[in-house]
C-alpha cells in the first residue's frame, strides 16, 4: 500500500511540475524559410554572412538572452522602422507581407535560433 501511495504522489508531483514549464513549439523551418523567401528577406540578410543587412547569426547574438528579443525582431519585420545598414546608411526596413502573428513569431524564432 505504501508503494502505491508513493508512486501516486511522485506521479502527481511530476505532472504538476511539468505543467509549470512553458511548452514551446518547435520552429517550423520550412514555413520560416518560405516566408523569408516570399518577402525577399534574403536580398539583405543571410544566415551567416553580412549582406546589405546583418546576418541572422548577428541578429540572434544581439538579442540573445533578452526577454524582449523576439518582440524586437517581430517589430523590425512589421513596423517599417528605420534601420542602419552595414554601410552606415539608413532606410526603412521592409514590412513582411503577413498579419498572422503565428507566422511572424515562427520567423522571429527561426532567425533567433541561427
Amino acid at each position: 500500500m505504501k508503494t502505491t501511495t508513493s508512486i501516486l504522489v511522485a506521479g502527481s508531483l511530476f505532472l504538476a511540475l511539468a505543467g509549470l514549464t512553458p511548452a514551446q513549439a518547435a520552429v517550423d523551418e520550412a514555413a520560416a524559410t518560405a516566408l523569408a523567401k516570399k518577402n525577399d528577406c534574403t536580398k539583405c540578410h543571410a544566415v551567416d554572412k553580412t549582406k546589405k543587412g546583418p546576418s541572422y547569426k548577428k541578429v540572434a547574438a544581439k538579442y540573445m538572452g533578452k526577454a524582449d528579443g523576439e518582440q524586437k525582431v517581430i517589430e523590425m519585420m512589421t513596423k517599417g522602422k528605420k534601420v542602419k545598414l552595414e554601410d552606415g546608411s539608413e532606410e526603412e526596413h521592409k514590412i513582411i507581407e503577413t498579419k498572422d502573428a503565428a507566422e511572424q513569431k515562427n520567423l522571429a524564432q527561426w532567425i533567433l535560433s541561427r
